[in-house]
Parts: C-alpha cells; structure tokens; sequence
C-alpha cells in the first residue's frame, strides 16, 4: 500500500495538519506509528498474537489476514492477547497561549493531533480513556470508557474546541486530581505557561494518589530559539499587553530564563518519577507514541 511505504509521512505534523478529519490523521498516526513500530528496535511493544476470528462488518480492513485468505478464501482478523485494561486520562491545555503557532501548526492543533491518536491507539489495546480539556475552568470533561462511542465523543470535543481564555493550570489540575478515584495512567500535554510552583504543587497531587504520570511540553520552535531578526511588537494571547522590543537584544536573556524554565520542569519531574518529555510542533508525533507504550509497559 502506498501508506505502507511511506509511513514516516504519516507522523509528519505538516503532513497529517492537511488531511481532513480529525478521526481520519488520528487513525493515521496511529497506523504509521505501528507500521514503523513494527520495522524497528521496539517491536516488542506490540501485544503478542493470539488467534484468528471471522471478518465482521466494522472491523478494519488493515486487520485482515491477507495470508489467511488465500488459503481459506475466507477474510478473518488477527486477534491479540488482551492485556490487563488501563484507565487513563488526558488533560489537554486549551488556552489561548497554545493558539500560537509561528507556522501552520499552533500548539494545540498539535496537542489535540496527538491526543486523538493517543485515544485511538488505547481504545484499539482495550483500555479506558477520558479527556479533559481546561483553561480558566474545566472546559469539558469525558469520564475514561474503552468503547468506540467514547473515542467518538472525545473526537468531537477536539475537533470543536478552540483554544480561549487565560491559563489557570494549577487549580484546574488539583479539580481533576479530585475525580480520580482509581489508579491510572495521567497524560498532561500543555505549554506549561503559567505559575510553575503552583502547577508542580497540583501535579504531585496524581502522584501522591499512586497514578503514573506522562507530561508532553508542547511548544513552538520559535518560543524556544526566539529567532525574530527586526523590532517586533509582541502580544499575550492571554491578556492581550503588547510590548514593542528589539528581540536581538534580549535574545540571551530570554533563552536564559527559558532554559531555567524548562530545566525546573524537567528536574522536578525527574525528582518525583513523573516522565516528562519536551515537543515541539515540527516533531513527529512517534516519539510521544513511543513514550506513552513505553510508560504502559512498566505499568504491568
């Protein structure tokens, strides 16, 4: 198949940005994660083969032992060994500092991408899923359920939402801290824009409540390099305070408290076993993939 032989393209921001159809570039994501999966290291990821059933309607093609057919002339599907069912959530950032983008891709466009392929590929491994979506308040909360009807729902709220209001990271984290009675798996993708102490204070309340913990970074290249060549006028998406500099001048001094952001983060994750990964929105999306079965695979 055409996809088969250029999988890499499928876990392409810019790529997967143009098809249409948020559930269609989340089953793409997913399909071009396993096929690479599948030709690299980390094959053994993959749940283990187990046995063969008849082709249904509403199964997916891409199931269908092809080797199978041609000895029977009948269409069956692969089945694979169940795993113990996790629950897990994702909380996805949606405020209005994530709309930015200094390309085609804004930071939430890539979070919601990668959230709706995180769904699909736990629905597909029989695990339950939930989201959250938060800026100022929770903005919409799906309970964790390992149903297609599930991922459709989750579907539709990302593909509905855009990003607004200003960030209130802490508060809203310590609210879903409080919904989670049961251990899980925890998946936080934000910018982290907000008042750092405050927002690790509300993280470590998953971990106090024994829950595994994945957080995704999500940024834009432009935000970490702070590349711009001539006097500029820039805005808070949140607040909307404009300020006229001349970026070369304090270039240094940005990236310098930007990297001690970005340090205290990462060290602090690091301190309390929290897996933290940092992504930009020229990133594949197969190293967050690959970081999620991985935390998976420790879970059991």
């Amino acid at each position: 198949m055409k996809f088969q032989q250029d999988y890499s393209k499928l876990l392409d921001p810019e790529f997967v940005a143009k098809i249409d159809g948020l559930d269609l570039k989340a089953r793409l994501v997913v399909e071009g994660f396993m096929i690479g999966l599948h030709r690299s290291p980390y094959h053994g990821f993959s749940v283990e083969f187990s046995e063969h059933r008849q082709y249904m309607p509403g199964d997916e093609i891409s199931r269908i032992d092809w080797k199978a057919f041609a000895k029977t002339d009948k269409y069956y599907i692969k089945q694979y060994e169940e795993e113990t069912n996790l629950k897990a959530y994702i909380i996805l950032d949606s405020s209005r500092s994530m709309s930015y983008s200094s390309g085609s891709i804004s930071k939430y466009h890539y979070g919601s991408i990668l959230a709706a392929a995180l769904s699909y590929l736990m629905i597909n491994q029989n695990d339950s899923v939930g989201l959250v979506q938060y800026s100022t308040k929770l903005d919409k909360v799906i309970p964790p359920r390992a149903s297609r009807n599930n991922l459709m729902e989750i579907l539709k709220s990302l593909s509905s939402t855009q990003p607004g209001n200003a960030t209130n990271s802490a508060e809203c984290l310590n609210l879903v801290s409080e919904k989670i009675n049961r251990r899980g798996l925890v998946i936080i993708i934000s910018d982290f824009f907000d008042d750092l102490q405050k927002v690790l204070t509300a993280i470590k309340r998953f971990r106090s409540k024994k829950n595994e913990i994945i957080i995704f970074q999500v940024l834009d290249k432009q935000e970490l390099d702070f590349n711009f060549g001539r006097d500029s006028i820039f805005k808070d998406l949140e607040t909307e305070e404009e300020l006229l500099t001349q970026p070369y001048h304090i270039q240094k001094s940005y990236r310098e408290l930007f990297d001690s952001f970005l340090k205290k983060l990462s060290v602090e994750c690091g301190n309390n076993q929290i897996e933290y990964n940092l992504i930009t929105t020229d990133q594949s999306y197969d190293k967050a993939l690959l970081s999620f079965l991985k935390k998976r695979q420790k879970l059991y």
